[in-house]
């Protein structure tokens, strides 16, 4: 099958055989000129017979090339055209001018196409073919020129230096469309590859985009786990319409994105509603540190949830919506599952099925954390002892807790207030809670103190 490359080289050869044969022709044609018709000179004749075979042979061996070695022979026949030049200048006695445009020739075409390697290597072979042709030929060293033999190297040679303008003219012009085009290209790769990130976990994105697939393979870790869904989501998919509950959900997804990267955590997956994710998978600053991130993620998702009830209040769902969170810590298996044809980067084992059940058994708006998570936030974190529950697919019962708050926000430095009841409902930041509206909540909570204190009283 023929590819581009080959292509490619085959327009090369083709290229570098006509200006081989504008070289032959112009050294031929010198030779011509310098002949005395009444006294045939054979070796001119040879020569000049030589080197009309020598371009069309030159063409014919190297088009019969494997793409891969023609590179290489070109090379070569370089090296043969320099030093071809070199014995002409020897047959032509060193005449002046067309000795001059001869060896600019070479000058030009060494520089041109490999720099001062390439200039060494012609002028070395230029060099060798003088001296091989003193062998067949002793040069008369008169460095004067006739007008006929000058005009016929000029004409040879001005057509030489004119077709290679030309064509180093269409390169130029070729290479300038190629390279819009490589621009345009690179453009819209960095258009998809961000397309692309965004169903990808980060972690994973770097790693293929850096070429380091193989820190994906599996491995066993101690993460934290974090499963988080909105409560009768199904229920409220049956109420609303299709167009208003995807721009809900994707708003309630934004904004919990937010979060997960505030705290350096990786989304594993979002199921609907439901949102895993994970802790120490990669960019670990120990189990601790990813335990504590992964609660202070909760419990900002949960203070968050709480200014979007009241935007979809405001929006007309009346019905508020409301989370439920589960955190476990342990050993899991973390890396890349599937097939060859599709990979997908998750984690598994049953702390991962833990940290499920234990979201399936919180209550709206609780955050349910099991002992092992626990006992690493336990100083820097107030969480409510909930006892031993029986979860789905494990034989003993789990000790779970709730928690309640950063310790660092609660007692005298307290600014975030949460409680349920039975017709009662309180939801208080005091980080959002503007100047101009502290009288007016004041007022609010005084009038409903009273209210409550006098259906008390009766």
């Amino acid at each position: 099958m023929t590819t581009t490359n080959d292509i490619k080289h085959s327009d090369t050869t083709l290229q570098q055989y006509y200006f081989r044969t504008l070289m032959c022709f112009a050294t031929g044609g010198t030779l011509a000129a310098m002949m005395d018709w009444k006294d045939i000179n054979w070796t001119y004749i040879a020569a000049i017979v030589f080197l009309l075979a020598y371009a069309y042979g030159s063409f014919v061996f190297s088009r019969n090339q494997e793409p891969k070695q023609q590179q290489k022979v070109q090379r070569w026949f370089t090296y043969a055209d320099a030093a071809i030049i070199g014995v002409i200048l020897n047959l032509i006695n060193f005449s002046l001018l067309p000795s001059i445009l001869f060896f600019a020739m070479v000058q030009f075409n060494a520089l041109l196409n490999g720099g001062l390697r390439r200039w060494l290597e012609d002028n070395t072979a230029l060099a060798c073919g003088v001296g091989l042709s003193l062998l067949i030929h002793k040069p008369q060293l008169i460095f004067n020129s006739n007008f006929e033999i000058s005009a016929v190297s000029l004409i040879g040679i001005l057509t030489y230096f004119l077709a290679y303008a030309a064509y180093m003219h269409q390169r130029f012009h070729r290479l300038k469309l190629n390279n819009a085009k490589l621009i345009n290209e690179q453009k819209w790769h960095k258009i998809r590859a961000y397309k692309l990130s965004r169903y990808l976990a980060p972690a994973v994105w770097q790693a293929v985009n850096q070429g380091r697939d193989e820190t994906l393979q599996a491995e066993r870790k101690k993460i934290t786990v974090f499963f988080s869904d909105i409560k009768d989501f199904s229920q409220l998919s049956e109420e609303m319409e299709a167009e208003a509950l995807t721009e809900l959900l994707n708003q309630y997804l934004t904004e919990m994105t937010k979060i997960v990267t505030h705290f350096g955590g990786t989304i594993d997956k979002f199921m609907g509603d439901a949102v895993m994710v994970l802790f120490g998978d990669s960019a670990s600053k120990g189990v601790k540190d990813d335990c504590l991130r992964c609660v202070q993620m909760a419990i900002a998702m949960k203070k968050r949830m709480k200014s979007l009830q009241q935007e979809w209040w405001n929006q007309g769902i009346k019905k508020p919506l409301q989370i439920r969170m589960g955190i476990n810590t342990g050993y899991c298996t973390v890396g890349t599952f599937g097939t060859s044809s599709h990979l997908d980067y998750t984690v598994l084992g049953t702390h991962v099925n833990l940290a499920s059940r234990l979201e399936s058994a919180a209550d709206p708006d609780e955050i349910l954390i099991s002992h092992e998570t626990w006992s690493l936030v336990k100083d820097s974190v107030l969480c409510r002892d909930k006892g031993d529950i029986t979860v789905k697919g494990f034989s003993a019962p789990v000790k779970v807790y709730q928690v309640a708050g950063l310790r660092k926000d609660l007692g005298r430095n307290q600014t975030y207030f949460e409680d349920r009841a039975e017709g009662f409902s309180m939801y208080l930041d005091l980080d959002k809670v503007k100047n101009y509206d502290k009288d007016r909540v004041i007022t609010a909570l005084k009038k409903a103190a009273e209210k409550l204190d006098d259906k008390v009283i009766v």
